[in-house]
């Protein structure tokens, strides 16, 4: 069966149109999607303490959350300040990701977002060998660059356009399926399998797109064993640390939870920074005529908005955190976003300001969950922006269009970008 077929057969939803931002988007629309002010509700909670008990959404006042971890623990706290954040997730003893092992487990499968050491540091070993700094940088000519200007040769000409839905929600993917070796035809439904497998309120919906996507994946592992290619499956496949390579299994649990670690936090971090230079415009032209501001735009659009916002975990043993004593087998709501902005370590951290002196940020995770991808995300995104300035002179808000926000709790991006510019005659 060759993988266009598998993608019609397995196909869960239905046949997709060329435009399918509105599916995935409505996908994503989880409990608290369409909140606002969130970054106001965690600063009047920071202010009160670092570290609370209690739910989260509740302390937030947003009501009872969705138990997306499907399973309850004796107690639960809030963490939303720095030095709180920093400690839990900086011990590799002291948090374990197996909160997770009814939900992501079950849909992903055994891989490193749900595993504590030993095997997280055996598998980590094995995976990252695919992505360091210098195997991301080679990307930049061969792969990145081509799909974004290919994203952007979409909407040039016209004057106008929606850089979330026409940009900033369609090249990651692109990108992520170009670098497994996916054929195009099937790039929308890896995306939408993907988008699927994290719905863990629908979990029937989440299990059967797991169930397609090993069915669609583990063929073309088991292809790129005996006939290698130059791309990401394939150098998955001949990884090898110690005598251990991935299985199968290990392979496709990696693949699955692709989607969301490496295309849905570019899109949504890209978007945010896109978000915070245009209505900043002083900001914006300061990095169009200097572009060595590019990595600290990057870095500072991450800290002020992080694509995902929350990390849990089960404490593992008694610990005290900023005066509050948290018991072993609690749960904790790790906020990155609040730790990000904790005027403890940034002055007015609240606001957006690529000029602001560079501190480390939580955006991409600390300890043995770090982000892997962290090089990749960097690399996409100066490329995106820096392709962006190039090519679209005066890109600005459009004004007589809705003003656009940053929306969400868990997951926060802009709904909307639309912009204007002067097209090259």
């Amino acid at each position: 069966m060759t993988s266009a077929e598998s993608t019609r057969t397995h196909h869960p939803i239905g046949a997709l149109d060329e435009d399918y931002f509105e599916l995935v988007d409505a996908m994503a629309q989880m409990p608290g999607h369409d909140v606002r002010d969130v970054p106001e509700r965690m600063a009047t909670l920071r202010a009160a303490a670092p570290v609370h008990e209690g739910k989260m959404w509740e302390l937030l006042g947003l009501g009872a959350a969705p138990n997306i971890v499907r399973r309850d623990a004796a107690r639960e706290f809030a963490v939303v300040g720095y030095q709180a954040a920093d400690h839990l997730l900086r011990d590799r003893t002291l948090c374990s990701s197996r909160i997770w092992r009814n939900t992501a487990e079950v849909t992903w499968g055994y891989n490193i977002v749900v595993m504590d050491d030993p095997d997280h540091r055996r598998y980590r070993g094995l995976i990252e060998q695919a992505f360091t700094r210098r195997a991301m940088e080679s990307l930049e000519a061969d792969i990145i660059a081509p799909i974004v200007d290919e994203t952007i040769d979409g909407f040039a000409d016209r004057g106008r356009a929606d850089l979330v839905r026409e940009f900033s929600f369609r090249f990651p993917i692109r990108i992520i399926a170009k670098l497994l070796g996916l054929p195009d035809a099937d790039v929308r439904q890896y995306h939408v399998w993907g988008t699927e497998v994290v719905l863990f309120g629908q979990f029937e919906r989440a299990v059967a797109a797991s169930k397609a996507m090993g069915e669609y994946l583990v063929p073309i592992i088991e292809e790129r064993r005996t006939s290698p290619r130059d791309d990401l499956i394939s150098a998955l496949v001949e990884v090898e640390l110690d005598g251990d390579r991935l299985t199968n299994d290990a392979i496709l649990a990696f693949l699955r939870n692709l989607v969301t670690a490496g295309a849905e936090t570019t899109y949504s971090s890209t978007g945010s920074l896109l978000f915070g230079l245009l209505t900043n415009p002083e900001q914006l032209e300061a990095l169009r005529a200097d572009r060595s501001l590019m990595p600290q735009a990057i870095e500072e659009g991450i800290r002020w908005q992080p694509p995902l916002s929350n990390v849990r975990r089960e404490v593992t043993r008694d610990v005290e955190l900023a005066g509050v004593h948290v018991p072993a087998g609690s749960f904790v709501y790790i906020s990155l976003l609040s730790a990000n902005r904790d005027s403890s370590r940034w002055e007015n951290g609240e606001a957006f300001d690529i000029h602001r002196p560079r501190h480390a940020h939580l955006a991409f995770g600390l300890g043995m969950h770090m982000c892997l991808g962290m090089h990749l995300a960097r690399l996409e995104t100066a490329v995106a922006l820096n392709t962006l300035l190039d090519r679209l002179p005066g890109l600005r808000l459009d004004r007589d269009a809705e003003p656009p926000a940053i929306t969400g709790v868990s997951f926060r991006r802009p709904t909307a970008l639309p912009v204007v510019w002067e097209p090259e005659r």
